[in-house]
């Protein structure tokens, strides 16, 4: 194995949007998400669209049919 091509392992800390944060190793120091497992829908089984640039409203407009 060459020496000194490989990447500083530091402890990194990871926070998400909902204000969950944890710690683990990388070679970022900090990470920002937007969905954990704290916050998904499917970990959390609530029913809930997460919706990236208003893509769901512009769906149900164009496709919303009268009943």
């Amino acid at each position: 194995m060459k020496a000194d091509i490989h990447p500083e392992y530091v402890t990194a800390t990871v926070t998400c949007s909902c204000g969950n944060s944890w710690e683990t190793r990388s070679t970022l120091p900090s990470m920002h998400l937007d969905v954990c497992s704290v916050c998904h829908p499917f970990f959390t089984g609530e029913q809930r669209i997460v919706d990236t640039a208003g893509r769901v409203e512009r769906f149900r407009r164009r496709y919303n049919k009268p009943s």
